[in-house]
C-alpha cells in the first residue's frame, strides 16, 4: 500500500517562515540574516522561500501584519467574553504570552522590526497601515466600553487610542532598558491610572 504525503499548506509554511525568521533575526540581527539562513531554520529550501516572499522585506511586512492580524483578534475575543473593562484588563494580564506570535512573544525584536522598515521612506506607508490598525482596536474597544456602561463621555476615542497605544510603546521600550525598575505590567497599570481618570473606571 503507497504510503499518502500530505504537503503543508501556504498557511503552514508561511507559519513556519515566520517563527524561523524571528529566532534567526534574534541570533544574527536583521541586517545580518541571509534568506538562505532562514530557510534552513525552516527545515524549507531558498526555492520554498521564494515561492512563499519575494525578499526578506516582504517577510517582514509579513510579520508584522500577522502580528497586527492576531492582535486584532485576540482582543476583539477577550472584548466579547468580558465587556467590563477590569475583566478585560484582567485578562489581558493572565493571557497565555506563549501562545502568541513571534513578535508579541518578543518585544525586543518588535521594537527591531518597526526601526528596520521605518528607516525605509518607501516601506514606512505599509508601517503606518499597521499603526492605524491598531490604533481602531483600541479606538473599538474605547467605544464599546463607553457604550456598555451607558456613558455619555466627551472623550475622542481615536486621540485616546493614540495615547494607549504611545503608552504602550514606550513601556516595551523601557522594560528593555530598564527592567528592574519597570515592572511587566507597567502599561496595564497605566491605562488603569488612565481610565479613572477619563471616566472610563468602575464607578
Amino acid at each position: 500500500m503507497s504510503r499518502v504525503r500530505t504537503r503543508p499548506t501556504r498557511d503552514d509554511t508561511r507559519d513556519k517562515l515566520f517563527e524561523a525568521a524571528a529566532r534567526v533575526f534574534e541570533a544574527d540581527g536583521i541586517g545580518g540574516a541571509s534568506i538562505e539562513a532562514i530557510a534552513a531554520a525552516a527545515g524549507f529550501t531558498r526555492g520554498a522561500f521564494y515561492s512563499n516572499f519575494k525578499s526578506k522585506d516582504e517577510l517582514i511586512i509579513a510579520m508584522l501584519e500577522d502580528h497586527v492580524e492576531q492582535s486584532i483578534r485576540r482582543n476583539m475575543d477577550i472584548l466579547a467574553q468580558h465587556d467590563n473593562l477590569d475583566d478585560f484588563i484582567a485578562a489581558l494580564k493572565s493571557m497565555d504570552r506563549s501562545r502568541q506570535d513571534p513578535l508579541g512573544r518578543s518585544p525586543l525584536l518588535h521594537m527591531e522590526m518597526i526601526l528596520f522598515v521605518a528607516r525605509a521612506e518607501k516601506r514606512r506607508p505599509e508601517l503606518a497601515k499597521r499603526l492605524r490598525a491598531r490604533r481602531k482596536l483600541v479606538a473599538d474597544i474605547i467605544e464599546a466600553t463607553l457604550k456598555n456602561h451607558g456613558k455619555n463621555s466627551a472623550l475622542n476615542p481615536p486621540w485616546m487610542a493614540s495615547v494607549v497605544l504611545a503608552l504602550e510603546d514606550g513601556f516595551r521600550l523601557h522594560r528593555l532598558i530598564d527592567p528592574e525598575t519597570t515592572p511587566a505590567d507597567s502599561f496595564l497599570r497605566a491605562i488603569t491610572d488612565l481610565r479613572r481618570r477619563t471616566g472610563l473606571a468602575a464607578s
